[in-house]
């Protein structure tokens, strides 16, 4: 790759082991730099690709000179950080993440945060658990913050362990083992069995206040300014997709899914995501494509107004 070009087309790595086709337009323009922002990737990926996350790294700076941005590398090394992915468990990541930000003096006066796929769930913890530093705002690129059930396609490099976390998803996923050795399972949704996943679920059902109520989680995200989240349209890769504006499917059954106003999170505020809409704070966005799929036009027209 040498640099980026007009006609040039690169082909990222991102998320639940999905290839983005990203087609780069060059930007030409004077931003000054303003807060730092971190990175959080997804599942199958790592924080310094460079034909995933280290070429949005780029893209980001180079769109806007100056900024500071981060990649999180989950481990000591890119493999271990791929690895955790599939095999650490979420608490213990989001814990690491939440010291390395604590002691990073260049995000003392806060910061942007952006998840692509799995990170952005991730990121939402770190900002109902880590309130220092202060998050602003949240951009979610294709999360799933109701969880899934399912896991329909995952291609590429991969495959083969998808294929194995599939078999252990449907063989038992809220068993101890499963749940503290397989990251998807921490936030396996299980809409045929709602009190299996509320009592065993040991990350989704209890950053999504699925047990009781945590006034301090609760408290900590209406502190962002913004809580962006990222519909793609096309998703083949998310089941459901609607879990990517925070809806799901309604219980008891798995077909009929339920937007977030409509679903009992919002109607009891136990989130605090009634307030922050009211507020202006929730911010829908969609686009046309697979998972983690879009254009640098449409990343610069639509993300990075957040970001300046």
């Amino acid at each position: 790759m040498n640099g980026f070009k007009m006609t040039t087309r690169i082909r990222l790595l991102l998320g639940v082991g999905t290839l983005l086709f990203l087609v780069v337009i060059p930007f030409h323009g004077s931003v000054s730099a303003t807060l730092p922002l971190v990175l959080w990737h997804g599942m199958g990926d790592s924080c310094c690709n460079p034909l995933s996350m280290g070429a949005i790294k780029k893209m980001i700076e180079e769109a806007i000179p100056g900024i500071n941005v981060q990649s999180l590398m989950i481990g000591k090394t890119v493999v271990q950080d791929t690895e955790n992915g599939f095999f650490m468990d979420v608490n213990e990541q989001v814990d690491m993440v939440c010291s390395q930000l604590s002691q990073d003096s260049k995000l003392a006066s806060g910061y942007n945060a952006m998840g692509f796929s799995q990170g952005g769930q991730f990121l939402r913890a770190v900002a109902q658990r880590c309130p220092s530093p202060p998050m602003k705002t949240l951009i979610s690129v294709g999360g799933q913050h109701q969880g899934v059930y399912g896991l329909p396609r995952c291609p590429g490099e991969s495959s083969l362990i998808c294929d194995w976390i599939r078999k252990k998803l449907n063989s038992g996923a809220y068993t101890d083992l499963v749940q503290k050795h397989l990251v998807q399972a921490q936030y396996w949704h299980d809409p045929l069995n709602d009190d299996l996943y509320k009592k065993y679920s040991l990350f989704l059902a209890d950053i999504n206040q699925e047990r009781v109520v945590n006034e301090t989680y609760k408290k900590n995200l209406q502190m962002l300014d913004r809580f962006v989240m990222v519909k793609f349209l096309q998703d083949t890769v998310v089941d459901p997709v609607d879990t990517e504006w925070f809806g799901f499917l309604k219980m008891g059954q798995a077909k009929e899914t339920e937007t977030l106003q409509e679903s009992v999170l919002y109607k009891e505020d136990r989130l605090g995501l009634a307030a922050m809409e009211a507020a202006g704070k929730l911010h829908f966005l969609a686009s046309e494509g697979d998972h983690l799929q879009f254009t640098e036009k449409w990343f610069n027209e639509n993300i990075l107004p957040y970001l300046r």
